[in-house]
Order: C-alpha cells, then structure tokens, then sequence
C-alpha cells in the first residue's frame, strides 16, 4: 500500500515541478533567445501532461487477475 502512497507523491511531485519550471522560464529567465523559453516551456508542458496522465492512470480502477493454477501430473 506504501508504493501506492510514493507513486502519488511522486506524480505530484512532477507536476509542481513542471508548473515552477514554466514559471521560472516566463518570469525569471526573460533574457535570451525565443526558442530557447519555447524549448523549456514544451518540457515543462511535456512534465505535467506526464503528472496528469500518471493521474488518470491511478485514479483507474486496477483489474483483477484471475489465480491461474498449474495442474500437476501424477
């Protein structure tokens, strides 16, 4: 249950990530060329679509398997 607990800090973790780095690019590193604030901004785009795919991904209720048993020959 405590690997559930981790995968959840860690998308969450990615995801505020993913905010500050956009932020820091808009707001903080203003001066230098264009493609290099549009470059950072597609990872940091690219790092919360991945939080919030991970999301979904957890908040899907997990499939139970079938036990599959192997039959033993006498």
């Amino acid at each position: 249950m405590w690997q559930r607990g981790l995968d959840w800090g860690a998308t969450t973790f990615v995801g505020v990530f993913g905010v500050l780095w956009i932020g820091v690019v808009v707001f903080a590193a203003a001066r230098g060329p264009m493609w290099t604030s549009l470059g950072q901004c597609v990872f940091g785009a690219f790092l919360i679509g991945w939080s919030l795919h991970r999301t979904f991904l957890l908040l899907r209720p997990r499939p139970r398997h079938k036990a599959r048993h192997r039959r033993v020959k006498a």
